[in-house]
């Protein structure tokens, strides 16, 4: 065979002997250590029991990342930067293509290194020089970005529109807190039932997209029963002159609606943050992440064009985050609105509990590598099997981030403030795949059984290089990112947080060992479950001991 197979991995397990040692400055807790003399980016030894995810749940894994909040919260957002219809369609399609390239190089990352971290494992195989570095670079954003905080903020908009109460900022915010503890609480002591009722809500999440595409090419073939409501107004905007009225060519506009596009695609990747608990790992991503983004794009397309075939342009712009619920009511009225609104709180429901599962997940594999503090917390599967701290984790800060934005520009901010970051992330990524397959880094012997065509990469790499340089452009008159904050703000946040991460381990990895005079080693060890993790090690300089990867 002239390359590796569809199951084969591209880094074999390490053939590690397990020794227990009584060296006191290893935590051993019960743990048994296990001297790893080989190189130390090798893929997980993770018990076959605990591999849960199979194909469908993991085309579902992604499935419900990706459609939560976007397709239902984010078009009039995306409406206001485009200035037009058509310009709106145009960026919905090029989000398309962007998230196909995105979804090419995480199959290939996954199946080259297939284990659980997503970005994290990519970058740490590809930048292995500062030491630690490009660790504890991501694992502030790991921990800071708090993922949840705006799909939590939609739900708690849909659910008290379902409930008639008039939406604040008060009992939206407790209405989100109380779903996303209900989220931690059913991942972090109920694994089983909370993968069950994960995959139900991306199943109902599919019938109704479903319903409200089929519903949309009803009303524009005039099928009887899907006529807009008397006193509603009556949309005009698919003919030419109307579907490219009000386009804005900004740049920072357009790469502000990019955003929320692009927002509304991520996900592609969130198999790759647990592919250490998937069956056959390589050859079930091959699979489950280009099926699930084709059926996003189908999605979102059909149902955009529904949108628009129903709700006039200034309704949706006066909308906000309701352009859904403003469908239902057009068609079918007032009394389907509350209904489809708590629709819609349950198919965001099932999106928060896919992004926890997931980033709760990033949070241990941090704790795996030890650079954290509490790291043997993070790193654990205690009491309930499943990793209740990562979860709690990434719901504390999430709700911090939540309850901290400004009204008015809260779910905005959010995303822009959530999609930096993870740009400068793609870039990296990106951009260090096609190192790999340059003569300089041939020694990494990068060959996985998936490979994206060149050109995609590159195109995902100048996608990214672009959101990341744009926003830094004063926006056009009239197209303000934000009502109260400087255009600015999100980047400056999402800088500083990277400088704290490189500033963490410059004292911690670099300052401090060179004052003492030693150096770090990372050594594996096994938890009670089976699972590896890395403790670190202080070497006195010249004592003579090899330092361990």
């Amino acid at each position: 065979m002239d390359g590796p197979s569809e199951r084969e991995p591209l880094l074999q397990p390490a053939q590690v002997q397990q020794k227990v040692t009584n060296n006191p400055e290893i935590p051993v807790e019960g743990y048994s250590s296990v001297q790893d003399e080989s190189d130390r980016n090798v893929f997980d030894n993770v018990p076959d029991a605990k591999k849960q995810i199979g194909l469908a749940s993991a085309v579902m894994l992604i499935f419900n990342r990706v459609i939560g909040t976007g397709v239902f919260a984010a078009p009039s957002i995306i409406l206001r930067s485009s200035g037009s219809v058509g310009m709106t369609f145009v960026m919905w399609i090029i989000g398309a293509l962007v998230a196909s390239a995105g979804t090419a190089v995480y199959v290939e990352f996954g199946t080259g290194l297939p284990r659980s971290g997503g970005e994290k494992t990519y970058m740490e195989y590809i930048y292995r020089r500062p030491r630690f570095m490009i660790t504890c670079f991501y694992a502030i954003y790991g921990l800071l970005i708090g993922w949840l905080s705006a799909s939590s903020i939609v739900f708690g908009e849909y659910t008290l529109n379902a409930l008639a109460i008039q939406p604040t900022t008060v009992n939206v915010r407790v209405v989100a807190l109380l779903c996303s503890t209900f989220c931690l609480i059913a991942h972090g002591a109920f694994l089983n039932y909370g993968l069950k009722l994960q995959n139900a809500l991306g199943f109902f999440k599919l019938f109704v997209l479903l319903i409200i595409a089929v519903s949309g090419l009803f009303c524009i073939a005039g099928v009887p029963g899907f006529a807009i409501h008397a006193g509603y107004n009556i949309p005009h905007n698919f003919t030419w002159t109307s579907f490219w009225e009000g386009s804005d060519i900004g740049l920072n506009a357009f790469v502000t609606g990019m955003y929320n596009v692009i927002w509304s695609y991520v996900g592609y990747s969130n198999a790759n943050y647990a592919l250490s608990e998937v069956r056959d790992p390589i050859r079930t991503i091959k699979r489950a992440a280009p099926l699930a983004m084709i059926l996003v794009a189908i999605a979102y397309l059909s149902v955009n064009v529904a949108y628009f075939a129903v709700v006039s342009k200034e309704d949706m712009l006066e909308g906000g985050t309701m352009a859904a619920a403003l469908f239902f009511r057009n068609i079918f009225g007032p009394a389907t609105e509350r209904i489809l609104s708590a629709v819609i709180a349950l198919s965001v429901l099932g999106n928060l509990m896919s992004i926890l599962f997931t980033q709760g997940r990033v949070v241990q594999e941090l704790g795996r590598e030890g650079i954290l503090p509490l790291s043997s917390f993070f790193a654990s599967n205690k009491p309930f099997d499943a990793p209740l701290a990562g979860l709690f984790a990434q719901w504390l800060i999430s709700m911090i981030v939540m309850i901290a934005a400004p009204p008015g520009d809260a779910y905005l901010f959010i995303v822009n403030f959530s999609m930096y970051p993870l740009a400068v992330f793609n870039m990296l990524i990106s951009g260090g795949l096609l190192l790999l397959y340059t003569p300089a880094f041939k020694p990494y012997g990068w060959c996985p059984p998936f490979q994206a065509w060149k050109s995609i990469v590159i195109f995902f790499f100048l996608s990214n290089v672009f959101l990341a340089i744009v926003p830094m452009i004063p926006p056009s008159p009239g197209f303000d990112v934000y009502e109260h904050l400087p255009y600015w703000s999100h980047v400056v946040i999402a800088v500083s947080i990277g400088l704290l991460g490189i500033i963490y381990w410059f004292v911690f990895f670099n300052w401090i060992p060179r004052k003492h005079g030693y150096r770090i080693v990372q050594e594996t060890v096994l938890q009670d479950d089976g699972v590896p993790r890395n403790v670190l090690r202080r070497i006195p300089n010249g004592s003579g001991d090899e330092e361990r990867a």
